[in-house]
């Protein structure tokens, strides 16, 4: 299962009553409002499924701290993933519509060896997953 195409914002019917900015009329008299964080989940694939992930940061053990709880770097965003570390990274949530399965492997999902969620320096970062680069075709694409 992954994220279908089209997951992120997208437009629905609102009753009369919905009281939410952004609502509009359109010609018809109904009323559309713009909703975020509505995603698909699929089975069926797609080619953007199979889009690698540019990768251009270098690893810093500086830049990227390991959790308290858990043999992984701290990745706070997706576009910081470095291309140099072939070890378990904590990446966020939103990494999911930009997963491509022939680049990462999806590891485990928010908790520690412990069963506690992630921390690092005892915080706590949203929710995280997992991931490691896959073997030398990862490698190969960023040469």
């Amino acid at each position: 299962m992954w994220l279908g195409v089209n997951s992120g914002a997208m437009t629905f019917e609102v009753p009369e009553g919905y009281g939410k900015s952004g609502a509009v009329t359109a010609k018809e008299g109904r009323r559309y409002a713009k909703l975020g964080n509505i995603c698909w989940f699929t089975n069926v694939d797609n080619k953007s499924r199979h889009d690698c992930l540019d990768l251009w940061e270098e690893y810093s053990p500086e830049r990227y701290p390991k959790y308290d709880n858990y043999d992984a770097i701290e990745v706070s965003k997706v576009d910081d993933i470095p291309y140099d570390y072939d070890g378990v990274m904590g990446v966020p949530i939103t990494f999911l519509d930009k997963y491509n399965p022939e680049q990462f492997e999806i590891v485990r999902f928010r908790k520690g060896d412990d069963d506690k969620d992630l921390a690092v320096n005892g915080k706590c970062p949203y929710f995280r997953i997992l991931i490691r680069r896959r073997g030398d075709d990862a490698k190969a694409e960023q040469a």
